[in-house]
């Protein structure tokens, strides 16, 4: 007769897979389904949310972890058993405050206002976006409440993306960022702007994708597990480590978008392809937090593929690629262009400096909009207001303002500060490997990755879910997360490159 712990690996490996059959139905949507399928769709992930939640959420599930709990106590704390049943046990009883048929709502109306938003941005309406936004913030709220706080609305909805992180966690961070990274705005404003004109020139979709998709490769992104396709918001998903899938999207005249895409999305792959196979089919078969993810993502996308050593290696391959459009361009001015400092409407393309400030102001909307001191009526305007505040830029319209990002469209409240955690996170993690192995900068220079990705796999990636947010930080980097690293980063690149 089985174990405990096999027969709680069994019972949640069923789980698994349905809660993967529906991320493939949502990445399908996001790629390839026609328009109209879109309430089937919805009514089919609805289903499915129900039958997972109901059966994770079950007196079965319960009297196993019972069961199984007795079993794992002598083994080592960091052992795979041990630490399935207790981030399990931390799972049920946040998940089963949820009533399934509040899950089930939630998700078919959570993709039908996926799919009017992906329309009414593109018709830039924010009218007809505008009663589902409504509902999606209903929905934060209500699953706020269900989930209970102790000081703020917010800690319940941070708790889904980030264990244990506190709005009063995310404040104290962000009032150290800010006056920091505005500080270096200002200085760096005052500066002449490097050459970019060349960005803006014609760059074929395909070529742009052959380039980015073989960087990704050559990071170690696995082709036999892994594909490139687009999508309106650029997204990574994966149904288990053996079929992790990346998006970007392309603009045939501004060529950073699609390639910073991909190695941003090449990040989060490179994580869930690398974490241990002895985690398959269980709740820890996944990254840590989006703290942790976010740090993946941009630590490739930014910490390595914004370097110098990186475009003097790789630009004469783009050269070669795009001998027209690049003809008249040097490496270094490359380097330059993809790392100017522009306040930018748009949050996905902003520089390192100024990509926090977007952060920030999301993060206070949904302050405003989960204490009901902002309406969602008042989004556009607010938002204006903020984006000239905290950017110096105003937007032209909502397409390229308030309907920018897709994470509101679903009622992902408590998202949007993981990305700027995420920018900390990684220069820590960073600024760690390269203590521990000071070669890796040079190894980018010869388009060398596996120091680095050898270093990630073995102190980050293969945990998966195994620990706490704050555990890990702890295990990877040897302290809490601390801004002062990321700081010290922007200082000193920004600072060479724009003579400060």
């Amino acid at each position: 007769m089985s174990s405990a712990v096999e027969q709680l690996k069994q019972h949640l490996g069923e789980i698994h897979d349905l809660s993967c059959a529906s991320r493939v139905l949502g990445w399908d949507q996001q790629t390839y389904m026609p328009p109209g399928g879109a309430r089937q769709r919805a009514q089919h992930r609805a289903t499915l949310s129900r039958l997972i939640h109901s059966k994770f959420t079950s007196e079965e599930t319960l009297r196993l972890l019972d069961a199984a709990e007795p079993e794992t106590q002598s083994l080592p704390e960091e052992h795979d058993d041990r630490c399935l049943v207790r981030i399990v046990r931390r799972d049920y009883e946040r998940s089963r405050k949820l009533p399934s048929d509040f899950v089930a709502a939630w998700t078919r109306d959570a993709s039908l206002s996926n799919q009017v938003w992906r329309e009414a941005r593109r018709a830039n309406d924010f009218p007809a976006f505008r009663p589902h936004l409504e509902s999606m913030m209903d929905y934060a709220r209500r699953a706020a409440d269900y989930y209970g706080y102790e000081d703020h609305p917010y800690d319940a909805l941070l708790d889904g993306y980030e264990p244990g992180l506190k709005t009063a966690d995310v404040r104290r961070v962000l009032d150290v960022l800010h006056p920091a990274q505005v500080d270096l705005a200002r200085a760096i404003s005052q500066k002449e702007a490097p050459r970019a004109d060349f960005l803006y020139r014609e760059y074929p979709e395909g070529a742009q994708g052959e380039f980015g998709l073989a960087v990704a490769a050559e990071f170690g992104y696995d082709l036999q597990r892994g594909r490139l396709d687009v999508a309106p918001h650029p997204f990574e998903t994966d149904f288990g480590r053996d079929d992790v899938r990346i998006t970007t999207r392309y603009d045939c005249h501004y060529l950073p978008e699609a390639i910073f895409a991909i190695f941003h999305e090449t990040g989060h792959a490179l994580y869930e392809q690398n974490i241990s196979p002895s985690l398959s089919r269980t709740p820890l078969d996944s990254g840590c937090s989006n703290v942790f993810h976010e740090s993946q993502s941009r630590l490739w996308e930014n910490l390595v593929s914004r370097s110098r050593s990186f475009w003097q290696r790789y630009f004469p391959r783009l050269r070669q690629l795009f001998p027209a459009a690049l003809a008249d361009v040097t490496a270094d001015e490359f380097y330059r262009a993809v790392n100017r400092v522009q306040p930018s409407l748009i949050r996905v393309e902003a520089d390192e400096v100024t990509y926090n400030l977007h952060i920030m102001l999301r993060f206070e909307l949904e302050m405003g909009l989960i204490e009901n001191q902002v309406g969602v009526a008042d989004l556009p305007e607010v938002w204006a207001v903020k984006m000239r505040e905290y950017l110096g830029v105003t937007p032209p319209d909502d397409r390229d303002g308030v309907m920018q990002d897709t994470h509101w469209s679903t009622g992902s409240l408590g998202y949007f500060p993981t990305y700027a955690l995420g920018n900390v996170m990684g220069a820590q993690i960073y600024e760690t490997a390269l203590q521990a192995d000071p070669g890796i900068a040079a190894q980018i220079n010869q388009g060398r990755f596996d120091g680095l990705r050898g270093w990630l796999g073995e102190n980050l990636y293969q945990h998966g879910r195994k620990f706490l947010p704050g555990e890990l930080a702890v295990r990877v980097t040897g302290r809490p997360l601390d801004p002062q690293p990321y700081i010290a980063y922007l200082q000193h690149k920004f600072g060479e490159l724009y003579g400060l």
